[in-house]
């Protein structure tokens, strides 16, 4: 009983949007009777061009959101779109073809389905399921799917075919690729939305109808616990199945059911609620910022220990709601707002068209005040400081000494790594911030600010701020030469340190260059083993000075390690 492992937290909520921002199909993706969905002309309207397109921009262009990758190059997760029919998978597939066409990092799209695939479902809701006889499919069908699993085999170097064991194996390589995330988005009619659990996958958009048994069977599909990061099992559908949810979640249990499996407004997480199954009250999004403002307003300036750790509690809570809160289309559109010219008519249209905000809403996202994308980087850089001073400054007298417990304190790693940025990411913005700013010494300040906010890229900050120093941006001219730059000014400074380190240590030369060398490739340093007793000074481990000569080599190797790994070379 889903309810109960819910319960139990083996599996996660739902989160339900019902999308229905198309106007001129309102009523028909009302429709619940099956033989008026039936119909030959009901069946055309749902698959019209204007309408599969829509839904297509929408996906596209909220897909980052609802798959938690806001920050490039940040993994998140995956998703699925559920279609009514083959031809609906069929105009799905060559929509995003189309729409992404001259797209620079367009979406990774599959899809599968096979004989039987359609809208009929019996008086439970049970979805059909798919053969692997591809035989009974129609020559249309057939082409469409041998051209999808041809452009499934250039993605991924594989080579699979439309016979029945090469379907299979298709199938099997798919399901693969989706539980490692390698396909960002897939398309289906039955098939994958029944026994498939993975994950990565947080994300469910609907274009056909459910019901009972089998919308849950379908629904579920997104909700298996993966981390601090997944939250809820996300459902966007595109059709109105609010009532058809209603009627599967009360099929399992009574009025109060809802409550256990469906998750909270965007109203009741920005301004608080008290959970009604645990009794639990929680602050909305609205109190939490107002608090962190009023007590860090610089969180530069934090000295004590009792407002580092207060500090942390409270950013902590900020990042638990944020982290639930960027599913919702509503706090998109409030963030958005923040970077719109208010007097710029043009600017202001365009943003009400493409988060389909009306002139009586905007007046109430302008009152909700929440930090600038700025602000926000200096509470993660001022967060991640207090982390590394707890973990590696802060010295076992200090610790000993110190009337602040931190055993009830918990840093939030995941959903810091959720909003991760990469090395390509900061390199892309120096290039683009050095043709706006032309000044170093505010391009400088900028770029410190995200590295700072970064969980992986930290101690990469000097070797930015030295590229950036020492390199005439200018002569630069497009991002890819930027990024050839920089590598090759870093694996320079990767070989110069590396032989200022084993001098100044008096090192083992190739013994601690194959450590180092190890170290880089796996990307953290050890100290198990004999490697690192290898590359020491020659002196007996019986010396009083052996142990803290081991450690303060291990540590300045670990901190090369952290600011070189990724740039490639050799030392």
């Amino acid at each position: 009983m889903i309810t109960d492992a819910i319960r139990d937290e083996k599996v996660l909520k739902f989160k339900v949007d019902y999308n229905d921002v198309r106007p001129q199909f309102k009523a028909l993706e009302a429709e619940q009777d099956a033989k008026k969905l039936s119909a030959a002309e009901n069946r055309q309207a749902l698959l019209h061009p204007d309408r599969i397109r829509e839904i297509t921009q929408y996906i596209l262009n909220n897909f980052r959101q609802k798959t938690h990758r806001l920050q490039a190059g940040g993994k998140g997760f995956n998703a699925m779109l559920a279609v009514s029919s083959v031809e609906a998978a069929k105009w799905y597939y060559e929509s995003f073809k189309t729409v992404q066409k001259d797209r620079e990092k367009p979406l990774k799209v599959a899809t599968i389905f096979s004989f039987a695939a359609n809208e009929e479902q019996d008086a439970v809701g049970d979805i059909i399921d798919e053969s692997f006889d591809v035989s009974a499919m129609n020559s249309s069908a057939k082409e469409f799917l041998a051209a999808a699993i041809a452009d499934y085999n250039a993605l991924f170097k594989t080579s699979f075919r439309l016979d029945s064991d090469g379907f299979q194996n298709y199938y099997r390589d798919l399901a693969k690729q989706m539980k490692a995330g390698e396909v960002d988005l897939l398309i289906v009619v039955g098939m994958f939305l029944t026994g498939f659990d993975a994950p990565t996958l947080n994300t469910l958009f609907v274009d056909k109808n459910l019901r009972y048994h089998g919308l849950i069977q379908a629904y579920s599909r997104t909700n298996r616990i993966y981390d601090a990061t997944k939250t809820f099992g996300n459902i966007i559908t595109f059709r109105n199945l609010e009532q058809a949810t209603i009627d599967a979640i009360t099929l399992f249990g009574d009025k109060n059911t809802k409550n256990v499996v469906l998750e909270k407004s965007f109203r009741e997480y920005m301004e608080g609620f008290t959970d009604v199954v645990t009794g639990e009250a929680r602050r909305g999004f609205v109190d939490v910022v107002k608090e962190l403002e009023q007590r860090f307003p610089d969180p530069a300036a934090i000295e004590k220990e009792s407002d580092k750790k207060a500090f942390v509690k409270l950013f902590g809570e900020f990042l638990r709601v944020e982290n639930v809160l960027q599913n919702f289309d509503e706090f998109a559109s409030l963030k958005a707002l923040q970077n719109v010219d208010m007097d710029d008519p043009a600017a202001l249209e365009a943003f009400k068209a493409k988060y389909y905000v009306t002139d009586e809403e905007l007046p109430a996202l302008q009152a909700v005040q929440i930090p600038s994308e700025r602000k926000t980087q200096d509470y993660r850089s001022t967060y991640n400081d207090v982390r590394d001073w707890l973990r590696r400054e802060k010295s076992a007298s200090e610790k000993a000494e110190s009337s602040i417990d931190w055993d009830d304190v918990v840093f939030e790693v995941d959903l810091l790594k959720s909003q991760e940025i990469n090395l390509d990411y900061i390199l892309e913005l120096i290039f683009e911030n050095n043709k706006k700013i032309k000044d170093k010494v505010a391009l400088v300040e900028d770029v410190r600010r995200v590295i700072r906010a970064s969980l992986g890229n930290r101690a990469k900050e000097t070797l930015l701020v030295d590229f950036i120093n020492q390199t005439d941006l200018d002569q630069l001219g497009d991002k890819t030469s930027l990024i050839e730059a920089f590598f090759t000014f870093a694996q320079g400074e990767q070989r110069r340190e590396a032989d200022a380190l084993i001098a100044d240590e008096n090192l083992n030369v190739e013994a601690a260059r194959r450590y180092i060398s190890v170290s880089l490739k796996r990307e953290f340093a050890s100290d198990n083993g004999t490697e690192l007793n290898a590359l020491l000074p020659k002196m007996s481990p019986l010396n009083p000075q052996y142990l803290s000569k081991k450690q303060s080599v291990f540590q300045k190797i670990a901190a090369f390690v952290e600011k070189f790994k990724g740039v490639g070379g050799q030392v």
